[in-house]
This record gives C-alpha cells, structure tokens and sequence, in this order.
C-alpha cells in the first residue's frame, strides 16, 4: 500500500487551522459510516492530509508553513530512475488528453490517463480544455530543454506541492496517478520540438 508523507503539525512547531477537534471527529465518523472501499478505491482517498488540510481552511497558512510544506513536499520528488527525463510524445498526448482512471472498477495495473487537458491548453489543435492551470502551448519552444527546465517541470509533474504548498494540480508521481514511464511521456509531449505543443 502506497505510505503517503504527511506533515506533523508539531513536528514544524505550529498548529495547522483545522476545524476543531470534535466536528473532524464527527466528520470522519460519517464518511467511515457512509463510504467503503472497493477495488483500488481504497477510502483513504476520501481523507486529507496535513498539508491538505491546511490550504483548505478560509484563512491562508503562514508564509512559514507554505515554506516548511513545501520543503517536505519536496522530499517526496523521485527523479528519473535513468536519469533520462523524456520519453516519447505521442505516448504523452494520450496520457494528456485522458482522464480516466482511479475507479473502483478500474483494474489495479490499468494505466491512468492524467487529465492534463481539464487545466491547461496543451495543443493548437484543441477545441476543449480548462483553464484552472496556465496555457502550455509552445512549452518546450519558450522555455527551451536546460537541465534546470527539465527537472522543474518533472518535480511540478511528480508533485506540484513541492513548488506551491496549496496549488490545484495533482501529485501525479507521488500519488501515483501516472508512473514514471508516463511521466516520460508527458514530458516529451510538452518539450518535443515534433509536439503538437510546439509545433502548430
């Protein structure tokens, strides 16, 4: 079972703004009552984490506990087994492009799609896609394939919460949404010169 890193509140020597003690309690007692796991929707899924927490209550956290989030979001980021950051592209697309997944009736070794195109506008050829997340056209064409390039976007891919404590986008790595082999793919896909993403 995947160990998921949480953040102690007093291991940071502060006290995360949750709601109080005895509605959490009362909370958990009715999705324990309301929800079971079935499959690889395992109901853990239905829980936050520390850090989630945090970035869900109506006041901001601190800059210091954005800060120290980050920083053990950060050591959660396992970078290419290879050392190699790209895969193929067209493979990428797909996984942009699909969203499915992570259901109940899903099969534990199915591959994930990563939804990228509910946020982002990834291709010029696209007629739908969100805009929660920055445009990504021309990705690789504007911000060039450095090795500092490379193993930023990686790290936002693998955990996005690395670099922004309370952003929207998924920990696609470290929740195991998509694999590193994915991963490869979608990174080929936003920095292949012959991507749709950087070539009109």
């Amino acid at each position: 079972m995947k160990k998921f890193l949480m953040i102690a509140p007093l291991a940071l020597g502060m006290q995360f703004a949750v709601a109080g003690d005895d509605m959490h309690a009362e909370f958990k007692q009715m999705m324990d009552s309301s929800f079971k796991g079935n499959g690889i929707a395992e109901k853990h899924r239905l829980y936050q984490l520390d850090f989630q927490a945090a970035c869900s209550t109506e006041k901001s956290p601190s800059p210091a506990m954005l800060k120290a989030i980050e920083a053990e979001q950060m050591k959660t980021i396992r970078w290419p087994s290879d050392g190699k950051y790209t895969g193929d592209w067209k493979s990428g697309e797909k996984i942009a492009i699909s969203g499915r997944g992570l259901t109940w009736n899903d099969k534990a070794d199915a591959a994930n799609g990563g939804g990228c195109y509910n946020c982002h506008q990834m291709s010029h050829n696209e007629i739908s896609y969100g805009t929660i997340g920055p445009s990504l056209l021309n990705y690789g064409k504007l911000r060039g394939n450095s090795s500092d390039m490379l193993k930023y976007t990686w790290g936002k891919i693998w955990n996005a919460k690395a670099y922004n404590a309370c952003s929207n986008m998924p920990r696609n790595g470290d929740a195991e949404i998509l694999t590193e082999r994915q991963i490869k793919d979608v990174m080929a896909y936003l920095f292949d010169p012959e991507s749709p993403v950087n070539k009109p």
